[in-house]
């Protein structure tokens, strides 16, 4: 009699537990849907233009930013998540460098960017520019790369780190051969989520990249302070976009160029999640058939 009360119960709790993903999903498709549908429905050809009227500067801005952070975000993040999951002893430093770490991870956007401005911009006497904007973006990441990193590596078998070094490999060889290999699905993972914050990052940003750009695509010059791919030269972001359309624009259009920002970045986060993931499932698979 006990066992079918508590198989009931499992049941219960398990739909229960089924209506409560059911729901989040839904809400995430609804609010997803209502976004890309009114942000596309309304939109016209030249929005989408790479000129002052259209949004495709402030794409081409973001998707560079966040490559930006992410060049200087990652190694950093994965060497010290590596640091902390095989070389730290515990003690004093390590727990001060958990602090360390748990502290920045929960410092507010706003707060990172007014840092990245006096200390990016006024300590170094330069202009708004995407380079500053990548740094504090990047401020931002390092923690949840780190993290996400010692927590794959202190995942692992230990049976991947003593088979290693029991054939006569170094702890370094170990590391970069095994163990990097073995954690690479885990920390692509952290890699997306830091990189989806970047995508939508705007508060530290306000003080950083700076709320301009001129671009000039014919002019390749990288001392060219209309140069794409300089980037020390101010560069809005669509988050950014999105906020000054809806507080300061003045445009008949801001409204729509506000919702068209919206959906762009949606698709955008969207599509670099499900490309991630297809990266992570082959190599997943192919680790699998090495195996």
């Amino acid at each position: 009699m006990r066992n079918k009360v508590n198989l009931a119960k499992d049941k219960f709790m398990t739909g229960v537990f089924y209506a409560v993903a059911g729901f989040f999903l839904l809400l995430l498709f609804a609010f997803a849907g209502y976004v890309i549908i009114k942000g596309f429905g309304g939109a016209k050809p030249y929005m989408f233009s790479f000129t002052r009227e259209g949004i495709g500067n402030q794409f081409f801005n973001t998707v560079y930013l966040v490559f930006l952070s992410l060049v200087i975000s990652v190694p950093i993040g994965i060497m010290a998540g590596i640091y902390m999951a095989e070389y730290a002893k515990e003690g004093k430093l390590t727990k001060f460098l958990r602090i360390c770490i748990e502290t920045l991870s929960s410092l507010p956007s706003i707060v990172v960017g007014l840092f990245g401005y006096l200390v990016f911009i006024v300590a170094t006497h330069q202009q708004w520019n995407l380079f500053s904007g990548a740094l504090a973006v990047a401020i931002l990441s390092l923690p949840l790369i780190a993290t996400t990193t010692e927590d794959a590596f202190r995942s692992l078998p230990d049976s991947y780190k003593k088979g290693s070094i029991g054939m006569g490999a170094t702890l370094r060889q170990t590391i970069t051969t095994v163990l990097l290999p073995a954690a690479a699905p885990r920390i692509i993972t952290g890699v997306i989520l830091a990189a989806g914050r970047g995508f939508g990052e705007a508060a530290a940003l306000l003080y950083t990249a700076g709320m301009s750009t001129d671009i000039n695509w014919s002019s390749w010059n990288l001392a060219s302070p209309t140069c794409a791919l300089n980037p020390f030269r101010p560069g809005e972001t669509l988050a950014l976009n999105i906020w000054a359309s809806r507080t300061e624009a003045l445009g008949a259009d801001a409204t729509q160029i506000a919702n068209l920002s919206s959906a762009v970045l949606m698709v955008m986060v969207l599509a670099f999640s499900l490309l991630a993931h297809v990266l992570e499932h082959r190599i997943r698979r192919n680790m699998g058939e090495k195996a």
